[in-house]
């Protein structure tokens, strides 16, 4: 019997997954507490490498990250022990009375369930290895597991192409540890969690005066293949996603876009074994489905001979910069906010208070750090065109309207958008809104209700000052870029959700994720009764409510003697 052709396999996944009011995406029902998955993968017998417990620094600033100049500091153990401890390393530990404490990350993660593990792909690195290697993550310890050693001119070869000096963080996922409490949904929460990490880790080096952007052109075997997760089987393997390049500001560069040459084999093999992290599993055949045609769609693209230019075309992926907006608002002033502070003290909200307002200047360059092109970072991390535009359901925001908006965050989206969208629509930009903000009212009133509703009846996407369901252009974007770009539309959804988290952390609020939403609920709001326009991510941000009950314990607690610089 024939395979499925990907692209089928892609549509019959989203629609099988849809949340409805009166049917949820298949999942066990119930917390099987029994098979719960260890939230910490390490590789028993691989050297492991203690990195350092950097101290909060007051500058670069948070405002600073996204327009001002933060001098490069040069590759070694500080800069990679800052790396990490600002984007993969835990954050805190909460305990309620009577259970036991469980970790919190920087970076954010659906559930608290921590599918994403990272890599670091690294020359030799002053104070810390004398050589190249390839080394895991592992944040409960906050250090590196090496996993292999090679020679300084298989680096060379390998990163000939990139900006020199560099380094690279690769990102896998796997799915159990989402499928264990979210059942065939997962698919979509791991590569919502991939996007954040994206985040984490292009905010993370903006600290440090870095660079980063995700290569394109990597093929996923070949990435299972640098990362040493080629061998993994069953439902505890590591997924190959990402390869991001890091470097310092300055750094020299080749002419042309960063490529990875892969070509080789490692002539050595990786050290470590991977613990075992639940004793029994529930199978859900359908993410190994979903997740086999998106790779094997990206094989057959990256078999053929590449076509890549800055404007150009690799296996119909468009990958094209993220375009500058013509008309540019004044960058707002320093609030002096150490970026570290609020990278650290990110939280997602469990409750919100139904009362806190967010003035209409601060909700405006709010919405204005969301637009690719305005600021150095993030989302030139991504090398394609943006997919997403945002609908947002405006409650508690003084001086604008309550209800129902779109923002349009890339000029290519709006004829679409109102094509698309509800016929009554009345696509007039609210009072005080700047020039440059592409912001448009499309329904006046009371939104809670709704935003409620499409969110699993859920009271907080009602109770903060707004909330948002992320748009993305889907089904002309995988007839062009192909089967294989289904798990980075999610990425994009990610990325946008991190920048979300810590603007609420700047502006005194607090954010969360949601990624149980009815989506269809959310089309029929909206008007879209088509496949062009899908909502993969929905998000709110307002006055948090503290459960006085927790308590808060310090991320690295229980490591005694931890190094500081």
């Amino acid at each position: 019997m024939a395979r499925p052709e990907p692209l089928a396999v892609v549509r019959a996944y989203h629609d099988r997954t849809k949340h409805h009011p009166a049917r949820y995406a298949r999942s066990l029902g119930y917390m099987d507490w029994a098979t719960q998955p260890d939230p910490f993968r390490t590789y028993a017998g691989a050297e492991r490498l203690p990195l350092d417990h950097p101290p909060l620094r007051a500058a670069p600033t948070y405002d600073a990250l996204f327009t001002g100049a933060v001098a490069p500091l040069p590759v070694g153990r500080e800069a990679i022990s800052r790396l990490f401890y600002d984007s993969l390393a835990l954050s805190a530990w909460k305990q309620a009375p009577g259970t036991r404490p469980w970790s919190l990350r920087v970076n954010p993660s659906s559930g608290a369930l921590h599918p994403t593990e990272g890599y670091l792909l690294a020359g030799p690195v002053p104070g810390l290895s004398d050589a190249p290697g390839v080394y895991h993550y592992a944040p409960y310890w906050h250090a590196l597991e090496r996993r292999l050693t090679f020679e300084p001119a298989r680096w060379q070869r390998l990163t000939a192409d990139l900006p020199q000096p560099c380094v690279l963080v690769g990102l896998t996922s796997i799915y159990w540890r989402e499928a264990w409490k979210y059942g065939e949904r997962a698919f979509r929460y791991c590569h919502h969690d991939v996007g954040h990490a994206i985040g984490t880790v292009t905010f993370a080096a903006r600290t440090l005066g870095w660079r980063a952007r995700l290569l394109d052109g990597v093929a996923p075997d070949d990435l299972a293949r640098l990362l040493g997760v080629h061998d993994q089987q069953g439902p505890e393997a590591e997924h190959p996603d990402g390869l991001l390049v890091l470097y310092p500001e300055g750094a020299a560069a080749p002419p042309g876009p960063p490529r990875l040459r892969v070509g080789e084999t490692w002539s050595s093999a990786f050290q470590g074994q991977a613990n075992r992290l639940s004793h029994e599993h529930h199978d859900w055949p359908v993410i190994d489905e979903v997740s086999l045609a998106t790779r094997q769609a990206a094989a057959a693209e990256y078999s053929v001979p590449s076509t890549q230019s800055e404007g150009g075309v690799r296996g119909g992926a468009e990958l094209t910069e993220y375009s500058v907006l013509s008309t540019q608002p004044a960058a707002p002033a320093d609030r002096g906010l150490p970026a570290q502070q609020i990278i650290r003290q990110r939280r997602s909200a469990v409750d919100m208070d139904g009362r806190t307002t967010l003035p209409a200047p601060a909700f405006y360059a709010l919405l204005d750090r969301l637009l690719p092109g305005r600021y150095a970072v993030p989302f030139a991390v991504l090398p394609w065109e943006p997919c997403t535009s945002l609908l947002l359901f405006v409650h508690r925001v003084d001086g604008v309207e309550p209800g129902m908006y779109v923002l349009v965050r890339h000029p290519g989206h709006e004829a679409s958008l109102r094509a698309h969208l509800r016929p009554d629509a009345v696509w007039g930009k609210p009072a005080g809104c700047p020039e440059g903000l592409p912001l448009y009212l499309l329904v006046a009133g009371e939104a809670r209700r709704a935003a409620k509703l499409a969110s699993c009846q859920q009271d907080i996407a009602a109770d903060g000052a707004f909330a948002v369901a992320m748009l993305c252009e889907f089904e002309p974007r995988l007839r062009r870029a192909g089967a294989s770009f289904y798990p980075k539309l999610f990425w994009e959804t990610g990325l946008i959700g991190q920048v979300l988290y810590l603007e609420a952390e700047a502006a005194g609020l607090r954010g969360t994720g949601i990624g149980c939403f009815f989506d269809d609920t959310t089309h029929h709001y909206a008007g879209l009764s088509e496949q062009t326009w899908q909502d993969l991510y929905h998000f709110t941000l307002g006055g948090a409510v503290e459960d006085p009950r927790l308590k808060t314990i310090p991320p690295y607690a229980h490591l005694e003697g931890a190094a500081t610089s």
